[in-house]
């Protein structure tokens, strides 16, 4: 049988790996997975009930997703960005936000065409540039401070691209860019005739000290950006698996096509619950606040023990293996059987810097159990 090119280069996250291997045993800090165990909207819970009992949003139509939900966007996005997005030819609802990638990469790029993206990245996101059959280009974090932090000039040398996908925060790192940064996608995209393909998904996840910029809100950006997002981050609904992307209209028909042909059409039921956590109080400040003091707990038990590197917002941050002359998956492995701590070492997750990370997942651990660390890494590392 003939082998597939498309799928040559594509790597599995290993997260599911990691998690088989960890089984069910309660002392196993699970940190492998963005998962949470901070719980969703109260109301969206409610408001997701209802829907099921009425029967309410149980229909293949509409096909860009139920108009309720297409105007709490809106009205979302003008907050964020300050723009007025038409909910009935600028916003997509879709099966999650990652569900989104795919559609929008295929209506913005052609075979063999580059798409930067950052190094480490979600390897969700990569993994799709390859599947979509372009051409990854990865622009490197560096490491300043304790912190990440994109390198601009690396950026600034990339000669083509279709395409810039960007995350802030970003997963897995939770580097979070700067102004300065936004400026110089900005100069990119306007040198490459490129799209900004903006994953929005953790844009409130940042950490105090840090700024939160969209970035519609930079000069030469709104016009070429295409913004996806979801709740299951911020509004901690994964389960509902509802996402969105918003941008030009002439893009968004093209996306359309793609996500009808693929998915269809979001669940309503979730698309109702989603609608109410846009537009009611959903504790996002809180759960950043928790988030927050959870990724202080893990920095302050590994402190001077492995190099770790801050992150500024998100759910989750690395740890150097080389740096500790152990390979990233030797160190995830040593974790679990000797420390009793699931982490995914980020081998699919970029290449040349992200291959020596493993990442911690502080989300679904409370702090109480991250004050374990310390001593779970020492066995490790003996």
């Amino acid at each position: 049988m003939r082998n597939n090119a498309r799928f040559a280069h594509v790597q599995t996250f290993d997260i599911d790996r990691v998690a088989a291997a960890a089984g069910s045993d309660p002392d196993v800090l699970r940190m492998e997975n963005l998962d949470t165990d901070v719980p969703p909207p109260p109301n969206a819970v409610a408001a997701t009930a209802r829907a099921l009992t009425d029967g309410q949003g149980n229909s293949w139509l509409p096909f860009n997703g139920l108009p309720v939900l297409r105007e709490a966007l809106a009205a979302d996005l003008r907050e964020r960005t300050g723009l007025d997005y038409d909910p009935a030819r600028q916003i997509l609802v879709t099966s999650s936000g990652t569900a989104a990638v795919m559609p929008v990469l295929l209506a913005t790029t052609e075979p063999g065409q580059r798409v930067v993206l950052t190094d480490p990245t979600y390897a969700g996101l990569l993994q799709r540039v390859r599947l979509a059959g372009a051409q990854p280009h990865l622009v490197p974090l560096r490491v300043e401070g304790g912190m990440w932090r994109l390198d601009r000039d690396a950026l600034a040398q990339v000669t083509e691209a279709a395409a810039i996908i960007m995350m802030s925060p970003s997963m897995p790192a939770g580097v979070v860019l700067t102004r300065e940064d936004w400026s110089a996608v900005a100069e990119a995209c306007e040198r490459l005739d490129a799209y900004l393909i903006y994953d929005a998904a953790m844009e409130r996840i940042v950490f105090s000290g840090h700024p939160r910029i969209n970035p519609c809100t930079v000069d030469g950006l709104a016009a070429r950006t295409i913004i996806i997002g979801s709740v299951s981050k911020e509004y901690r609904m994964i389960g509902w698996r509802i996402g969105w992307v918003a941008g030009p209209a002439d893009i968004l028909s093209r996306v359309l096509v793609a996500v009808t042909y693929n998915t269809t059409v979001a669940g309503g039921f979730s698309q109702i619950g989603a609608a109410v956590a846009l537009s009611e109080p959903s504790g996002v400040a809180e759960a950043v606040a928790e988030y927050q003091a959870r990724h202080e707990a893990v920095v302050r038990a590994l402190d001077g023990l492995v190099p770790l590197v801050r992150a500024a917002g998100g759910w989750s941050c690395l740890v150097d293996a080389e740096e500790l002359g152990i390979g990233a998956r030797e160190l995830s492995d040593r974790l679990l059987a000797r420390g009793r701590v699931a982490a995914t070492p980020m081998t699919a997750w970029g290449e040349e810097v992200a291959r020596r990370y493993v990442r911690l997942v502080y989300s679904n651990e409370p702090v109480k159990r991250l004050d374990e660390l310390r001593d779970r890494f020492t066995a490790a590392l003996t």
